[in-house]
């Protein structure tokens, strides 16, 4: 069997097994019962002793006593109480801003303010009730992430291959979320060969993007096979596409929708989608509408993204150097003259509702090589050097008799290791 053409660097740094540059930078949340315990001490108020206080010359008797006065133990009580009544205020002010708009905090008697302590204590709880509560410190909505730190981390680290559609995404997407103002939705279309990493990014934008990853009430992912399979039933399908693109808007300021095998979407259900793409104007002046981002994901175009890049590099271009001018208009070409799908000849794509087409391009062996790699650190597996080539040698690779580029990518890495275990 030939070796297949060796082109690019062979090895890359680990973060460390199964750990990502993004998951370092995420917040790690206090899980708040110690503190809440805390919260619950009694306090003694400035100016006066504990239980084993000074007494007066003549008070000898009373200097062992164990327990402070009745008076001094109703004064620390009220305190206590007070305090109380400030914390779950502050607390509650937090998770639910618009109910205490108007509402004074209670001052406490004897000069008491809330401890440093205390009011760290008291946001680490709160920080611990809104990772499973829809709220946040800011009065924002706890399960949008937003991490473009990680996103970009991610795309940098764990994506191999593609740094066309890591700077067409990444930018693509922090640029519409950060927008003051935003018009219509965000659309992207996903395009390339099997296994180069269209579902890969997809989910990584959802794990950075969300609280819950790609189990968020935000995000709603549809796979043209599973959840339409019959066109006999398309009216039904349609019914509940539209419910659930009209619901998930409405209970999420930023929502995402993803379309996995879209070539293999109805047409009726394609046109359905048209009027979520078109711009609009807010229904209310200063009314922002929500953010919503749709990905279509699809081998449309798979086959001339590997033809021009193959062109390309014969012609003594390095991969890094190929840009979206080499394969924008090749690709769009493809994907409207297709007859086996009516993506192509969709309103999507013929009334430009789609924003950016972005090109996934064909992996070769070093690629391949990284991403056996990635999935020896994410099982923590220890590997050797020889079975990363021995793994990335048993995949297919095309044009036959110069073995370029991996015919599936890298998927069925995970199930290959099995055959080199102990």
């Amino acid at each position: 069997m030939a070796t297949p053409i060796l082109g690019c660097a062979r090895s890359r740094v680990a973060v460390g097994p199964g750990l990502s540059e993004a998951e370092a930078h995420r917040p790690v949340m206090l899980r708040g019962t110690f503190w809440l315990l805390l919260l619950l001490l009694p306090l003694h108020p400035p100016g006066t002793q504990g239980h084993r206080g000074a007494t007066s010359p003549g008070q000898e008797a009373e200097e062992q006593a164990p327990w402070p006065s009745i008076q001094l133990l109703q004064e620390q009580l009220m305190t206590v109480e007070s305090l109380s009544r400030r914390y779950w205020t502050s607390f509650s002010c937090t998770v639910w801003p618009d109910h205490c708009e108007d509402q004074e905090v209670p001052t406490p008697p004897l000069g008491w303010s809330l401890p440093v302590w205390g009011q760290r204590a008291l946001e680490s709880f709160t920080e611990w009730f809104c990772s499973f509560q829809d709220c946040c410190a800011d009065g924002g909505d706890c399960r949008i992430y937003n991490n473009f730190t990680g996103l970009e981390s991610d795309l940098r680290v764990r994506l191999h291959g593609q740094h066309l559609a890591s700077k067409l995404v990444l930018r693509a997407v922090r640029g519409y979320l950060e927008t003051p103002q935003v018009d219509k939705a965000l659309a992207l279309s996903f395009h390339g060969w099997s296994g180069t990493g269209k579902n890969f990014v997809a989910r990584m934008l959802a794990e950075n993007l969300y609280r819950d990853g790609i189990r968020s009430d935000c995000v709603k992912m549809f796979i043209s096979t599973f959840h339409f399979p019959h066109a006999k039933h398309v009216d039904m399908y349609k019914e509940e596409l539209r419910w659930q693109v009209q619901e998930t808007r409405r209970r999420c300021h930023q929502s995402m929708f993803i379309f996995d095998e879209v070539e293999k979407l109805h047409p009726e259900l394609l046109e359905l989608l048209g009027p979520h793409l078109e711009p609009r104007v807010p229904k209310a002046q200063g009314m922002e509408p929500p953010r919503t981002i749709f990905l279509f994901l699809s081998n449309l175009g798979g086959s001339i993204i590997s033809e021009e890049v193959l062109s390309l590099l014969k012609a003594g271009w390095s991969r890094e150097e190929i840009t979206m001018q080499h394969l924008e208009t090749p690709l769009q070409a493809e994907i409207m003259k297709s007859t086996d799908s009516g993506f192509g000849s969709s309103r999507l794509v013929k009334e430009n509702l789609i924003d950016i087409f972005v090109p996934f391009l064909p992996l070769e062996y070093c690629h391949v090589r990284l991403c056996v790699q990635d999935a020896f650190l994410s099982q923590d597996l220890p590997y050797t050097e020889e079975a990363l080539d021995e793994i990335a040698k048993m995949m297919t690779y095309v044009p036959e008799g110069e073995r370029r580029f991996s015919s599936q990518g890298c998927k069925s890495i995970s199930q290959r290791i099995n055959l080199f275990l102990p």
